[in-house]
């Protein structure tokens, strides 16, 4: 194997698997530090520069840092059920705990001339106006609703995300310069275009949700409804109560939020059916735990084939029981099992099976070209349109996904457009903030704290059943309370804190291996990776994880390290006779467009040790 080139930021950052997995790379170990330093307002501000709104996403972002997350594995033979550390709730922490942070926030620079219009007020576009307005641009946002926020105000329920949380948040972006006008449907692209704007960001999400074209679909029409729109009809309060028996079809997470709010507003006999198995749907395995944990049964490989009616009036729905089997290349084929048709009596039906892009409002004669799935054509990373002024983002952008991709969408597409009005190359990326600083304190200290705890997970409490069921604006989740996310945050392994090895002070003495908890350090000829792997003294279980290799020693062996295994400890450093390991703290804030809140990130980090 080549010498690894720790020269590259890429590498340290994929170390960090946590901040790896995050789309927006929150610098995720850095704030769980802070939190359990209990210095909450720092905590934010580092979230809140890389993913912007912490508490929103605190209480609902689909964490695609937990299940990347090392701790999980480490612990995979001390635990029964090993799980990661709760980095989304710890981020809920900083919120929770603040004090007043607007006068952290930037104060904008002055008015550059130059006039942006955001379509949609959900997570993108308000992403693109919280990065633009501090660089003088004249942002302004456009909304068909009332209140900003998109779909983290329309369609996630007020028991998961109360009404204030999204408030406060929108309104810091709006506290920067930025214009909402709400109530103002954007109905012509051609005309929005006529205006004057000399950029245009189109954040509208994937506001359109599947049908599905069954037998008595029309005839029952009254007593079926498309997720989301049921959804924001709960929001908006135009829907106050369920049906009793109220049948859920969908796997993904808009069904789990539809079954829960049917059983607040009044649904004894709620339940869940799924064409997949329980493993395949596409919600997030703590969204169908919640759904069950209120005991609203999913019931799987069911394939929808009619609605059930009485001279218009539902009474149920057909199903055709189907199982799942898999050709040699892995891909699955349900297949009827032959068994009679499934009968389920319900009132109501609630259709959750995915959403669509629509865009009705774009004409197709202005330059905008879309593919045969109706998405916008993009520039790869860029998301600049084939009209260069217009960019998209969000579920605008590559369809439907979640809060914290939209998030790093608007990022990027603010850089874009910034670039684009100052004359650049909308290719040519800024590179991110690199910093990599020893923490060391004389000789065998740190200036982190590098004996994680053994704990297992400490879970979030819950508000009483009897009360959360029974109105659909209680909050479920309680959140942690200072002392137990104190001690949740000390089961992070600091995998930003790298171990940096200098080979020219290395003297091959084996005293970092003799120490090594893990097992993860090998001294070794080198080879090919994939018999390398087989020769460490600890089995290398996830190839997928980087292996650092020294360059050749005196001896002309290699120095390997298995990342996936070290917990980061300090134990090879404090033992090493020559100083060739030291603990380096590596922080990456990715590129924000104009540069603008490094310094705000930075003065959050500077005693986040």
């Amino acid at each position: 194997m080549q010498p690894t080139n720790t020269q590259d930021p890429a590498y340290f950052h994929q170390v960090v698997d946590c901040q790896w997995a995050c789309p927006a790379h929150t610098p995720v170990p850095e704030y769980i530090r802070l939190i359990a330093q209990r210095r909450y307002d720092d905590a934010y501000m580092v979230n809140w520069v890389s993913n912007v709104f912490p508490g929103i996403l605190g209480r609902t972002c689909d964490r695609p840092c937990e299940p990347a997350c090392r701790r999980g594995r480490v612990e995979d033979h001390n635990l029964p059920k090993p799980e990661p550390v709760a980095i989304c709730r710890l981020k809920r922490v900083a919120a929770d705990f603040k004090s007043d942070v607007r006068a952290r926030m930037p104060h904008p620079l002055p008015a550059n001339g130059k006039r942006v219009a955001c379509v949609g007020a959900g997570p993108a576009s308000l992403t693109v106006a919280r990065d633009l307005a501090p660089l003088g641009y004249e942002v302004t946002v456009f909304d068909a609703e009332a209140r900003a926020g998109g779909f983290m105000h329309q369609q996630i329920p007020r028991f998961r995300l109360p009404e204030h949380v999204i408030d406060e948040e929108t309104g810091y972006v709006f506290a920067l310069g930025a214009q909402f006008r709400p109530g103002e449907r954007i109905a012509s692209m051609r005309t929005l275009l006529g205006q004057g704007y000399d950029a245009i960001f189109v954040g509208s999400g994937a506001p359109r949700g599947r049908d599905l074209d069954l037998p008595g679909r029309k005839e029952a029409a009254a007593h079926i409804h498309i997720g989301i729109d049921w959804l924001a009809s709960v929001s908006f309060g135009h829907v106050t109560s369920a049906a009793r028996r109220v049948i859920v079809l969908g796997g993904g997470n808009t069904a789990m939020d539809c079954c829960r709010s049917a059983r607040r507003l009044g649904g004894e006999d709620v339940k869940v059916i799924v064409r997949s198995g329980y493993d395949e749907m596409k919600a997030s395995p703590w969204e169908k735990e919640d759904a069950q944990h209120e005991g609203i049964p999913i019931i799987n490989f069911h394939v929808p084939k009619a609605f059930v009616h009485e001279g218009g009036k539902l009474t149920g729905m057909l199903f055709e029981i189907v199982r799942a089997e898999y050709d040699a290349q892995g891909r699955r084929q349900l297949v009827p099992t032959g068994e009679p048709e499934a009968f389920f009596a319900c009132d109501e039906v609630l259709i959750a099976v995915g959403q669509e892009n629509a865009f009705p409002w774009i004409e197709r004669d202005v330059g905008i070209a879309f593919d045969r799935w109706g998405l916008p054509e993009l520039g790869q990373g860029t998301f600049q349109s084939s009209l260069p002024q217009v960019f998209f983002g969000g579920d605008a952008a590559y369809g439907p996904k979640n809060i914290i991709t939209a998030v790093a969408h608007g990022h990027e597409a603010a850089i874009s457009i910034d670039l684009f009005l100052r004359g650049q190359d909308v290719a040519q990326r800024p590179p991110p903030h690199v910093n990599l600083v020893s923490q060391k304190m004389g000789i065998h200290e740190w200036s982190y704290d590098n004996d994680p705890s053994t704990d297992p997970r400490y879970k979030v409490p819950w508000a009483q059943a009897e009360k959360a069921l029974a109105s659909i604006a209680v909050e479920v989740e309680l959140g942690f309370d200072p002392a137990t996310a104190a001690k949740e945050a000390h089961r992070c392994l600091n995998c930003d804190v790298q171990t940096v090895f200098t080979p020219q002070l290395c003297i091959e003495c084996d005293s970092c291996v003799d120490i090594c908890p893990t097992d993860c350090i090998t001294f070794t000829t080198n080879g090919e990776e994939a018999e390398l792997r087989q020769r460490l003294h600890a089995p290398s279980l996830h190839p997928e994880e980087p292996l650092f290799v020294s360059l050749p020693l005196k001896t002309g062996r290699v120095l390997v390290k298995d990342e996936d295994m070290c917990l980061h400890c300090g134990l090879c450093a404090e033992r090493c006779p020559t100083g060739a390991w030291d603990m380096q703290k590596f922080l990456l804030l990715t590129a924000k467009a104009g540069g603008a809140f490094k310094d705000i990130a930075m003065s959050a980090e500077r005693t986040g040790v």
